[in-house]
């Protein structure tokens, strides 16, 4: 039985309300149309009219602010009773386009801003809320999720401080270390992963693409990509290789150790398609030194698909290596602020998660199982059978 029907036949938590910050609000005006969608579409024989009162909607988007005086300094406020209702917050932490006034200066908002308003919209709804629920598609400081010597843990402390707030469940995609939920066993957290929509994107773009062991192969750029990359090399059943960082240990540079090379391990690449799979994309640098190496190696074409393209140095080295042949596609989701430019480039794909999103939010207002949702093996296997068929 899948999601929807299960759904179908559910009583919703409470009702549902989406409020989007500023940063999420393109990403969540296409989450809702689904969620309207999937509910207007719905077996209307299992609706009571006075359970599901408001279970059908033109919207279930809440209005919500975050003004700030001529100091910086801010408040959270909705523009709606939320009494009641089941809450998902969404916020990108890593929109920086947004910008405020501080004294008359501008200032475009960090990730910590981000976090600052978020939490400020979780002090607004709790008290009144039925439940509340986080979605940070970017785990806000997850890259800091473990203490090395004299450090921060920035990410744990953020994930206490949320639940210590009232948030009952913090979703996020793609974390660049699921452990880090240790910190709050008690409650729920849940990572996601795109693989399904990177590979549907991918066919989508490239029909040729052949998805067997002697012509396509899977790349992990480095050692924290590895179970990413065994995962889809396996259901994909084709071979799998990884690049090891070699730092310089006795420097640091921007508050990490220096790469000196990227180095090799797995079967030869020659004439191969290959897919090079990670969770993000910083400055771009260690990841286009692969693609470079990979061609250098006689791969035929090179793919990058990463959950989330951040893009902090820009994207000219980008459009360089595509210029002389060493990247031919790059595929990112829409789970974080894109710059406008991207979707001109000749190289670029995005993987819309929008539909993916919908039925995670509606799923859990049912308080059905998202174990099909998290486990995307079967869908990914029922695309290639499809696509064999052909």
């Amino acid at each position: 039985m899948t999601n929807i029907e299960l759904m179908e036949k559910a009583l919703p938590t409470a009702p549902l309300k989406i409020a989007a910050l500023e940063s999420c609000k393109d990403l969540a005006e296409k989450v809702d149309q689904y969620i309207v969608s999937f509910r207007k579409n719905s077996l209307h024989d299992f609706l009571d009219p006075a359970i599901y009162s408001s279970y059908e909607a033109d919207s279930y988007l809440v209005k919500n602010s975050c003004p700030r005086f001529g100091s910086g300094e801010a408040k959270g406020m909705f523009g709606e009773s939320i009494r009641g209702k089941d809450l998902f917050i969404m916020v990108d932490v890593c929109n920086y386009s947004l910008t405020y006034t501080v004294n008359g200066h501008i200032n475009h908002m960090s990730p910590d801003d981000h976090y600052q308003d978020l939490k400020r919209i979780i002090s607004a709804s709790t008290g009144k809320a039925h439940r509340v629920n986080v979605i940070m598609p970017f785990l806000y400081e997850s890259r800091q999720h473990k203490r090395t010597k004299r450090e921060s843990l920035d990410c744990a402390m953020a994930l206490e401080e949320l639940t210590a707030m009232g948030v009952s469940n913090i979703l996020t995609f793609d974390a660049h270390d699921p452990r880090v939920q240790n910190a709050i066993p008690l409650n729920g957290f849940d990572s996601f992963n795109p693989l399904y929509q990177f590979i549907k994107a991918l066919f989508k773009a490239e029909p040729d693409l052949k998805a067997d062991k002697d012509h396509l192969m899977i790349i992990s750029p480095d050692e924290g990509a590895m179970q990413r990359a065994v995962y889809f090399s396996n259901v994909l059943g084709v071979d799998m290789g990884m690049f090891y960082k070699r730092r310089d240990y006795s420097t640091i540079v921007n508050g990490k150790n220096p790469i000196v090379a990227h180095e090799f391990l797995g079967d030869d690449v020659h004439g191969k398609t290959v897919i090079i799979i990670d969770d993000m994309i910083s400055s771009g640098e260690s990841m286009l030194d692969v693609t470079r190496q990979l061609k250098d190696r006689g791969a035929e074409r090179v793919f990058v698909c990463t959950t989330f393209g951040l893009f902090t140095e820009g994207l000219d080295k980008f459009d360089e290596y595509y210029e002389k042949g060493y990247l031919d596609r790059l595929i990112t989701t829409n789970l974080t602020y894109l710059p406008p430019q991207l979707h001109d480039k000749p190289y670029f794909i995005e993987a819309d998660m929008s539909k993916f999103l919908a039925l995670i939010i509606d799923s859990m207002n049912h308080s059905t199982s998202i174990s099909a949702v998290m486990n995307p093996t079967d869908k990914i296997h029922d695309l290639l059978a499809k696509r064999n068929m052909r």
